[in-house]
């Protein structure tokens, strides 16, 4: 029986999606594994791969991750997905949402959880001990926006600094979906910039930093779309800047 005009066309359209149209698809989840951190705190590793120190362990509640390809060479660091198991017997429908902490791979996963968002796979107490016993499950997840109500993005200012001569920092609490690709730091007298170096994980520094008070400008990159937004935050850091102090950029994005 030959289709209808309409039913053509639509199954034409169909058929002409290809794995690259899949794969733009940003809502869509993608299959793999995940393990979890043997141990027993429950929460992910202060000595992550990010550079976030102690801080890597318990933002969004302890429930983060360690990633391997995701990692994107500290990249991906900060960023937020939704990952849910798969066996009907007992994970949850929702699965947890996790923060890239930290850089791993085991049993060819794409992420090592804390042991606490492993557990919130499962559909209850019993299923978490379950699937904790399991050790390894395969999973589907995707990005979301991350999300920190109240929190502007904070400048933490890392302990191997040294005034005047280094600089050093990370950025935490930055919302959103999009991946922070360049840092600039700017006098803000003359307003000259300079381009910072990654370090390592979300690390950004440079030696001899100009003096006085310091403005950022941080690119954003949206992966989904191509697009790239430079911002400035309203706050600077000042002029007397200390080792393992935080400062408010005065800013969020979203």
């Amino acid at each position: 029986m030959a289709l209808s005009p309409l039913l053509f066309l639509l199954v034409s359209s169909l058929l002409a999606q290809t794995p690259a149209d899949a794969a733009t698809c940003s809502d869509c989840f993608t299959h793999s594994r995940a393990a979890y951190y043997p141990n027993s705190d429950e929460q992910g590793t202060d000595a992550g791969a990010c550079g976030f120190g102690s801080f890597g362990a318990t933002i969004n509640g302890g429930d983060v991750s360690a990633a391997s390809d995701l990692y994107r060479g500290g990249i991906g660091c900060g960023a937020c997905y939704q990952v849910r198991c798969t066996n009907s017997n007992f994970c949850s429908d929702k699965g947890v949402n996790v923060v890239i902490t930290d850089n791993g791979a085991s049993d060819r996963t794409d992420f090592i959880l804390s042991r606490r968002a492993f557990g919130r796979l499962a559909q209850t107490k019993d299923s978490a001990a379950s699937l904790l016993a399991l050790g390894v499950v395969d999973i589907e997840y995707r990005r979301v926006s991350c999300s920190y109500p109240n929190k502007n993005i904070t400048i933490k200012i890392d302990e191997s600094s040294n005034f005047p001569h280094y600089l050093a920092f990370v950025i935490w609490f930055q919302q959103g979906k999009k991946d922070v690709t360049a840092v600039q730091l700017c006098e803000t007298q003359n307003f000259v910039c300079k381009l910072l170096d990654r370090s390592h994980g979300a690390v950004w520094t440079t030696v001899t930093p100009p003096s006085g008070p310091l403005s950022i400008r941080m690119l954003l990159s949206d992966s989904d779309n191509g697009d790239e937004t430079w911002v400035v935050p309203v706050n600077d850091i000042p002029q007397d800047w200390k080792a393992g102090n935080t400062y408010d950029s005065g800013i969020q994005v979203d």
